[in-house]
């Protein structure tokens, strides 16, 4: 990259500008901490990948530790409690990547010894700022016992919600752990004033929306246009889109409900414990035969799939469900969203009502139907929102915007951790 000059923006980062718009003058050494990390699914793994990754371009020295979720035959053992897996280490991307063994699982907390050993190796000698990614109870519960000596940023994707026991049984690690942060991120601007953990930190609360690459989605490979051809010639017309993991927050149940009331096929695209439950509910309901489940896609079918689409049904539940990324896909895609009202979550602010989608009351299927009808009929009303769609997803939520941002803030710890002032 041609540096072309050096600047001093007003959180005190020094950065080199040049066509490209942004390059770091000396590289961070940073460390995020995640659950997993793809090919693993998930919001939360998809974001750290993007981040991480993006800081790599942007010039910083960046790696990863997380849990490996795969065994040695290669298989998925995330939601198994006895299912082993081994310590790996791999470069994605430019991204130094630790796969941490586990041995077991319970009530969603991975037993995992090795992340202790890793942790302790961790020093300002090689370190320059730990990024934890949560929920994330095996990292957190790391942190609170062994207390780095590290400037600290939490980023707080969600409350733990329905895991009442292991709500409760993190609830002290979590406040030590964010007493000690420096900064604790939200991925939207209002998920803070919902949560009850949030409200003691709001002198450390700064929102930091999660981006994505927006390239493959805006400018679609060839494969991808032939696989979105091939969606339609499979499916036909309307096409409703799900998009995610199979876990009770997605509200998928009101999705099937919502079928019984509109035209076309509804395509679920993800894995999760919930299959075979959801299975059995759309047989009951008289509709498995207009549900299509397609599992995990590579990247081009699952663009082609959001370019076939009518409209993005993303019928979530619970403030769990804290953004929604695949929200961001499908509009980058210009695919209009139906997405739900959950109050503090940032699911309504990142596709709003009338303007890049429709959004419903939460679990109201006939709503949701109604929405799904409406968009079916009106053409006009559906280019138009998917138009505006992609332009709030170029403006707002590409994965270089996010990144600058976030190498902003670690500069403005640093620099407050050197003069000593409060935070």
């Amino acid at each position: 990259m041609a540096l072309t000059g050096t600047t001093t923006d007003s959180r005190g980062v020094q950065a080199s500008s040049s066509r490209n718009g942004f390059a770091l003058q000396k590289p961070l050494r940073i460390c995020h901490l995640g659950k997993f990390y793809p090919p693993a699914a998930g919001g939360i793994e998809t974001h750290v990948q993007t981040l991480a990754r993006t800081q790599a371009e942007l010039g910083a020295k960046v790696q990863v530790i997380c849990v490996n979720h795969l065994d040695a035959r290669g298989r998925d053992v995330t939601w198994q409690v006895l299912g082993r897996t081994s310590m790996r280490r791999e470069c994605d991307a430019g991204v130094d990547l630790l796969r941490c063994g586990r041995w077991g699982n319970l009530a969603r907390l991975d037993l995992c010894p090795a992340v202790f050993t890793v942790l302790r190796r961790l020093s300002p000698e090689n370190t320059d700022v730990l990024h934890l990614h949560t929920p994330n109870p095996t990292m957190l519960l790391a942190l609170a016992v062994l207390s780095p000596r590290l400037p600290l940023v939490v980023t707080h994707h969600s409350d733990v919600i329905r895991q009442r026991f292991l709500g409760k049984l993190i609830r002290p690690f979590e406040h030590r752990v964010y007493s000690q942060a420096s900064r604790v991120l939200t991925t939207s601007p209002c998920y803070a004033n919902g949560s009850e953990l949030l409200h003691d930190y709001q002198d450390r609360v700064e929102p930091l929306p999660l981006g994505i690459d927006l390239e493959p989605f805006l400018h679609p490979s060839a494969a991808a246009f032939e696989a979105a051809a091939r969606w339609r010639n499979c499916f036909g017309w309307p096409i409703w889109l799900s998009v995610g993991r199979l876990i009770y927050y997605k509200g998928l149940s009101t999705g099937l409900k919502a079928l019984r009331h509109v035209p076309g096929t509804y395509v679920i695209i993800g894995t999760g414990p919930l299959r075979a439950k959801l299975e059995a509910e759309a047989k009951s309901l008289g509709v498995a035969d207009r549900v299509a489940w397609l599992g995990e896609l590579p990247r081009e079918e699952l663009v082609g799939a959001y370019h076939a689409a009518t409209a993005l049904w993303f019928p979530s539940c619970a403030r769990s469900e804290g953004f929604g990324l695949v929200q961001v896909e499908a509009m980058a895609s210009g695919c209009p969203v139906i997405n739900t009202a959950i109050p503090h979550s940032g699911v309504p602010w990142v596709s709003r009502h009338e303007e890049t989608g429709l959004t419903i009351p939460v679990g109201d299927s006939d709503a949701l139907a109604e929405a799904a009808r409406r968009l079916h009929e009106d053409e006009e009303l559906r280019r138009h929102l998917g138009q505006q769609a992609r332009q709030r997803a170029i403006e707002q939520f590409s994965a270089r915007r996010m990144a600058e941002k976030s190498l902003r803030i670690y500069a403005a710890v640093l620099a407050s951790n050197r003069s000593g002032k409060a935070l």
